[in-house]
């Protein structure tokens, strides 16, 4: 199946004022995965360089072979986005016209059934948006402290029953590892209650979530990329974000109102320039796709897309 960049075009739109204000531009894709928002603003705009970072060596690998054609004005880096700065001062830039973030699991990784992000298949668990180095899903759930593992389920997933799970959990690794996707979301299945288990999906979905934010530190690298990204865009700059759980988009909602607004103390009758907001929400709240886009992009209807303005340097 095609894979369909999500929001791709009101993506594109958003970072287009701050492109077409200069004659040379640099935007950052903190989130590359198969390039498909990389290409449609390379297309869109001739006066663009497009710097794409990834954790994934497969997912740079296929991008740089999708947007070769576009030569110099595509370049990759492969890192955690929370490396954003740094990785601007390695290209040779000082600030950058706008950044994009789609942030979770690329459709890649979910369609890659070895990498162990589905509970549908059999596979290791892995969970690893970078292959090459770090903690695995099969090393939290066989090695950590059954509280932590408890923290980990309720904090990033959400899940109400965690303590029933982890009991299962010690229970079943003192017998033999669990290293099987298949053999956690069935363990996590039969550690719900069969009343609860009838509605919200599959049962395993809210603990092979948390499972993916551990490994990968997701929402501490979101804590830490959006405020770098913030402080190099410049004046008329813009951030766009596309998260797809409300544990991204709180933290997202929560920086961009902090950088948006104004830090005068409430007895000044006059608003001073030091104290004023550098920012501004380029909408209120966040906007969702179309009906129709999640028609064509099953994948689009989580989606909750932000963004903001710098107004003054």
């Amino acid at each position: 199946m095609e894979h369909i960049s999500v929001m791709r075009d009101r993506c594109v739109d958003l970072l287009a004022p701050s492109i077409n204000a200069h004659d040379k531009s640099v935007i950052i894709d903190a989130t590359l995965g198969l390039g498909g928002h990389s290409e449609a603003l390379l297309q869109r705009f001739e006066n663009l360089t497009v710097i794409g970072i990834d954790r994934d060596l497969q997912a740079i690998a296929k991008a740089e072979l999708r947007l070769a054609s576009f030569g110099e004005r595509f370049k990759s880096a492969h890192s955690v986005f929370d490396d954003i700065s740094g990785i601007i001062n390695n290209f040779g830039f000082s600030q950058i016209n706008g950044v994009l973030f789609d942030l979770g699991v690329s459709s890649m990784q979910l369609d890659q059934e070895a990498r162990g992000f589905s509970y549908s298949h059999d596979a290791p668990l892995d969970m690893r948006m970078d292959q090459s180095t770090g903690i695995t899903a099969g090393d939290i759930v066989n090695t950590f402290e059954p509280g932590e593992i408890v923290r980990i389920l309720r904090v990033y997933g959400e899940e109400k029953f965690a303590t029933r799970i982890v009991e299962n959990i010690v229970k079943a690794r003192a017998i033999a590892p669990l290293n099987s996707t298949v053999a956690l979301a069935t363990l996590v299945k039969e550690s719900i209650p069969a009343a609860t288990r009838r509605t919200g999906g599959n049962p395993a979905k809210r603990t092979f979530q948390a499972l993916r934010i551990a490994v990968n530190d997701e929402l501490g690298a979101i804590e830490r990329a959006i405020p770098q990204a913030l402080a190099r865009i410049v004046v008329g700059g813009r951030v766009v974000v596309m998260s797809f759980q409300s544990l991204e988009d709180r933290i997202v909602k929560e920086i961009f109102a902090e950088a948006s607004t104004s830090k005068s103390p409430r007895e000044l009758p006059i608003e001073l320039p030091e104290y004023a907001a550098k920012f501004k929400l380029v909408f209120n709240s966040s906007e969702k796709p179309s009906a129709l886009e999640i028609e064509e992009n099953s994948r689009a209807a989580s989606v909750r897309l932000r963004a903001i303005e710098r107004v003054a340097a």
